[in-house]
């Protein structure tokens, strides 16, 4: 069979009218099957509940597609030996829109939780599962456009790399392997240190001489994986914002508040009396959140001429589409009747339940944010990919816009800053799955999969990863607590504020305001103020890892540098899979862990094995097997490519 995408996959040829995909219309093969969906359905938890952990740590997710293909093809074509790519792409499908969905929840949703409300797991899967569904069903009318019109124009950046994963993957499937060793050993590591407590995850020290002055660092396997998946340069402004709050304002409000007699708001206690981590918890929290409200809404104002044109775009495409039936396999949506009785059921839901205490105003606001955010989700990942979608910077500008309305209608206190939550929370949710459910159908457009049944699996997946969801927060909550220094929830923390900002009007807007102006500050000097405001915003505890992981994957760039595309791939490729398993290796035993807490069963030693320098070392030595395992990645690529010559030459 032949290997790589067909000519054409980026962009037509000369002289050439239609993509023809990998498997081209006529040919008919397994694809929404049993096995596909079961197994979905599973990665869909599996995923959902690593990324769940995940962001509500550090306030980022990791995407979830290509580490499900590569699973999926270990799981169906090794084991199963069944060959069809097309259910390798269904099972991604699903997977993948666990991951999408369950950012859109833990970006808002904890902010119950931190209210004090106590939602219980059907109030979640009820808001959760009506915002994936309005991501999906407002992402099918306007397919045809932006995937197959705009072919070549839009490059689909996630959508397209798996795309090549699956079609690479039509051989043997080894490659999971290095996601199965990163998820053991992420596991493993995870339960020794949090579960048996063999030896401390975080290590902090205070520097002497110098006013609460701290550097410390959470010794986890999944920060080192993020690390290595966002890169060194990320990595490098997320430490500059730990710095300048860890290095720079605790020493600063410690050094000029140690002389106030008097508490000063937000603290409950005088500022001599409080260490490093109370200071962050009281005072640069909310430095923080005011940096990561405007490096969200600066991303999204650079993002707007990108919008507005996208926005009007598929408006215009999707007036202008072909009205003719429908005949090829590769181009049959689900039906204009189906897709009008799903939008009808979900705007009663959004009316009726009292789940989304949001009230006709509400639903009509839901509607015209959320297909209005859908859409600009869906063209803009088309530009620069799901990982730079501003989700963060739309969700703040919805809750504003909503928050101010409520306000101005009489929904104020408790009760509006809910209905603003909810109407952000169902936005929020829409605007990830539409991202997701694009990438996925421009996956499916290149290998020649059927868009109908992918839309269907994208609706499966919104239903399992949404029962879900809620149970695994409960327990993380419960295990964790949401907003303390280990669990902050960074992002629905953020959303709180806001809402209380503009219902109560009590927040400390001095901090709130010298976040913005440290956006501000970095914009003008040329640097990406988001995720600098995202490491000031979260504990250093946290940044020091991830960049050590950014470390990482910047050597293996220098050493690859001089080598050739295919060879700088597969080493990048390796990195990602077992940076990915790492991920999801820990946050499934975060999860585990959780239910244990729960059910009151104590796993921790008396005394722990080693000490924070012994951690320190253990987790040193996790680096280096990182390093380890991309050096025999890029041997072992190295030697293949020169048996392979060597095999070329003797045939020839």
């Amino acid at each position: 069979m032949k290997k790589g995408l067909p000519e054409g996959a980026y962009g037509l040829k000369d002289g050439q009218k239609k993509y023809i995909p990998y498997i081209p219309a006529n040919k008919i093969v397994p694809e929404f099957t049993v096995l596909s969906v079961v197994v979905g359905i599973i990665l869909c938890i599996i995923f959902g509940a690593a990324n769940a952990y995940l962001g509500l740590k550090i306030g980022m997710t990791v995407s979830a597609s290509i580490p499900a293909a590569v699973i999926s093809m270990a799981i169906v074509r090794v084991i199963l030996k069944r060959k069809s790519i097309l259910e390798n792409n269904m099972v991604q499908t699903i997977a993948s829109a666990g991951e999408s969905l369950v950012a859109g929840a833990i970006f808002t949703l904890p902010a119950l939780f931190l209210w004090g409300e106590d939602p219980n797991a059907f109030t979640m899967t009820i808001i959760t599962l009506v915002g994936g569904v309005l991501g999906v069903v407002f992402m099918i009318p306007i397919r045809r456009y932006l995937i197959v019109k705009e072919h070549g124009t839009l490059p689909y950046p996630e959508g397209a790399a798996c795309a090549e994963i699956l079609v690479a993957g039509e051989g043997d499937g080894s490659s999971a392997k290095m996601i199965f060793i990163g998820g053991g050993i992420g596991a493993l590591y995870k339960l020794f240190g949090d579960g048996f407590k063999m030896f401390p995850t975080e290590i902090e020290k205070t520097i002497p001489n110098f006013s609460n002055g701290t550097v410390g660092m959470d010794t986890l396997p999944a920060l080192l994986g993020v690390g290595y998946i966002i890169g060194p340069k990320i990595s490098s402004y997320m430490l500059i914002g730990a710095l300048l709050g860890w290095l720079c304002f605790i020493p600063m409000i410690t050094f000029f508040g140690s002389s106030a007699t008097d508490v000063i708001f937000p603290a409950k206690d005088v500022i001599k009396n409080l260490n490093a981590g109370a200071i962050w918890s009281n005072y640069l929290k909310y430095i923080g959140a005011g940096a990561v409200a405007a490096g969200g809404i600066i991303s999204l104002i650079k993002s707007l001429p990108t919008i507005i044109s996208s926005f009007r775009d598929v408006i215009k495409g999707a007036k202008g589409n072909e009205k003719q039936l429908q005949v090829e396999r590769t181009d049959k949506d689900l039906s204009s009747r189906f897709i009008i009785i799903v939008l009808v059921i979900s705007i009663i839901a959004i009316a009726a339940f009292p789940q989304i205490p949001v009230g006709i105003l509400g639903a009509i606001l839901i509607v015209i944010f959320g297909f209005f955010f859908v859409t600009v989700s869906s063209r803009v990942v088309g530009v620069v990919g799901s990982s730079s979608n501003p989700i963060s910077g739309m969700t703040i500008a919805a809750l504003l816009l909503t928050t101010i309305i409520l306000k101005a209608t009489g929904m104020n206190g408790k009760t509006g800053m809910i209905s603003a939550l909810c109407i952000g929370a169902v936005i929020c949710t829409a605007s990830a799955i539409a991202g997701d459910t694009s990438q996925d159908l421009k996956t499916g457009y290149l290998v020649g999969a059927t868009p109908w049944k992918q839309q269907l699996g994208e609706l499966i997946g919104v239903v399992a990863a949404a029962i879900s969801v809620g149970f695994i927060m409960i327990a993380l909550d419960k295990a964790y607590t949401f907003g303390s220094k280990d669990f902050g929830a960074p992002q629905a923390g953020l959303m709180k504020l806001i809402i209380e900002g503009i219902m109560d009007g009590n927040l400390p807007w001095n901090l709130v305001f010298m976040g913005v102006m440290t956006s501000i500050i970095f914009e003008i000097l040329g640097v990406a103020s988001l995720p600098v405001a995202i490491g000031l915003y979260l504990p250093i505890h946290l940044s020091t890892p991830i960049m050590l992981g950014g470390l990482i994957k910047g050597g293996f760039d220098m050493l690859t540098k001089n080598k050739d595309k295919d060879k700088k791939e597969a080493v990048n490729q390796t990195g990602i899979l077992y940076a990915s398993g790492l991920v999801a290796g820990e946050g499934l035993m975060g999860v585990v862990l959780a239910i244990f807490a729960i059910a009151n069963v104590d796993m921790a030693m008396k005394n722990p094995i080693l000490g924070q320098f012994g951690s320190l070392i253990l987790y040193l030595l996790l680096a280096l097997s990182f390093i380890y395992i991309l050096k025999k990645g890029m041997n072992d690529d190295i030697n293949k490519n020169s048996n392979k010559k060597s095999k070329q030459k003797i045939k020839a």
